[in-house]
């Protein structure tokens, strides 16, 4: 604990000296591109070893693209975020006025999460640099060649009294979030996210809870089906399913539901000609997330489920190597685990509806989700089902993708986060909206001083005015 608080002292000392410039943050910024372009060969290397396997391909389109995009888009629009905003001042006031600057808080603490342990351990940073903050983070320790790559990585860039990588166990994590931060931001689970979110609270610190739930996608029986399928499988198997924004479960129209079975196993074959043998799917974390899986499917057909393997043979799918196959589950109820808690893995429960209403009313119901998932084409039911739903983020006909779009704030709502971030939306997170109101050489509100009299009953009679 005294190595981290001497750490968080040398970057708050460091902070009161000299506040990041345009320049700095920009120069920051372009640092952090190249060094992690430069580096992408070892970043694959070191994600796929903390998972056992994972596609080359989805390390560097899911985590580095979108990680470059997010800076490139920061450089590009740093300087018009960093310009006061003038703003009216109230007509009660006039002839004054009134601008807003943004100032960096200071210094941010950032916990990353295991299952994107490049993009969403830095994709916060580069929020936080724009901002013109230092920053400490705390990778997971589930992903340790990563952690300990980043923690390479930045150190070669930046002094360590300006961003630094902290790497720990849990207990280390802990600590971390004890830590009398400006602004902490944590990725990963609500049960976590609690235990942070009273860590910070000792210090009154500010928190952004990136966490879960349970994400559900609805199927209009007008969209078509296959396209559907095809779209919602791809991201629900980005990473063997082990993503916050992986569609939870989905909702089929019940005369498509042995249709819509009947393609997902011929989209999963497709997609994935083999389980065992395929370096294009990703292995689970570690056994204890495998296992829990396995617990999930256990239990609900104690309660009456039905699995339905996707795909090729599950033959050399074990829990030795965490190859966990995909599987549909059939009647579902909410008493099963598998509808009670995230799943983060490749594991869809299908529930079947009537009218749509009936699909909103369930999702209503229930803690609000990261993300919700609406297949139509009909402008007017799209607009209801946003009008109806409250969750942290949409896409409409596809799944996972509203994430990376610079110009959408990304964050959760109630059960599944707190606060958000990207591109200006991170800026703003990360910054004090310092108001500013101005007087005029002539003020009205001289007239309000004492003595109270003619002039002054005048002023307030207009103050008060309908």
């Amino acid at each position: 604990m005294s190595a981290l608080r001497g750490l968080f002292e040398r970057q708050r000392l460091a902070f009161g000296r000299s506040t990041p410039n345009y320049e700095k943050r920009s120069s920051s910024l372009e640092s952090l591109a190249d060094a992690v372009l430069d580096h992408q060969a070892e970043i694959v290397n070191a994600v796929n070893e903390d998972f056992g396997g994972r596609a080359r391909q989805e390390t560097l389109a899911l985590e580095l693209a979108p990680l470059a995009d997010a800076i490139r888009h920061a450089r590009r629009h740093l300087a018009s975020w960093m310009k006061p905003r003038n703003v009216r001042a109230g007509i009660n006031f006039f002839p004054a006025h009134a601008r807003i600057i943004h100032q960096p808080l200071g210094v941010i603490g950032i916990i990353g999460a295991w299952n994107y342990p490049l993009f969403l351990t830095l994709s916060p940073l580069v929020d936080a640099i724009s901002a013109g903050n230092h920053a400490m983070i705390k990778p997971s320790e589930l992903a340790p060649r990563t952690a300990s790559l980043l923690q390479k990585i930045i150190a070669a860039i930046f002094p360590e009294d300006y961003v630094a990588v902290a790497n720990g166990d849990a207990q280390t994590a802990a600590e971390f979030a004890s830590l009398p931060f400006d602004h902490l931001l944590f990725t990963g689970s609500t049960r976590v996210g609690k235990l942070i979110m009273r860590a910070a609270s000792e210090n009154l610190t500010p928190v952004t809870l990136e966490l879960g739930g349970k994400s559900p996608a609805i199927i209009h029986p007008e969209f078509p089906l296959r396209t559907a399928v095809e779209r919602l499988l791809t991201g629900k198997l980005y990473n063997a399913g082990q993503t916050c924004l992986a569609p939870d479960y989905v909702f089929v129209h019940e005369t498509q539901r042995d249709r819509f079975i009947e393609l997902i196993k011929e989209v999963a074959l497709k997609l994935y000609p083999t389980w065992a043998k395929n370096s294009d799917y990703t292995r689970i974390i570690n056994r204890s997330h495998y296992d829990r899986l396995q617990s999930y499917l256990l239990d609900a057909a104690s309660h009456g489920a039905t699995a339905i393997p996707l795909g090729a043979s599950a033959d050399g799918c074990n829990a030795e190597n965490r190859i966990f196959p995909p599987a549909l589950l059939l009647g579902v109820e909410d008493r099963m685990r598998v509808m009670q808690e995230e799943i983060f893995g490749p594991i869809l429960p299908v529930k079947t509806y009537q009218r749509v209403s009936e699909a909103l009313n369930y999702i209503a119901e229930r803690p609000r989700p990261l993300a919700l998932y609406y297949f139509d084409n009909h402008a007017g039911r799209v607009d209801e089902v946003l009008q109806s739903t409250i969750s942290g983020g949409v896409t409409i006909n596809d799944v996972i993708y509203h994430v990376a779009q610079n110009n959408l704030p990304f964050g959760g709502v109630g059960a599944s986060g707190m606060g958000c971030y990207h591109g200006q939306a991170g800026f703003e997170t990360f910054s004090q909206k310092k108001s500013v109101f101005i007087q005029s050489r002539f003020s009205t509100l001289s007239f309000l001083r004492p003595p109270y009299g003619a002039i002054s009953e005048r002023v307030i009679r207009f103050l008060l005015r309908k």
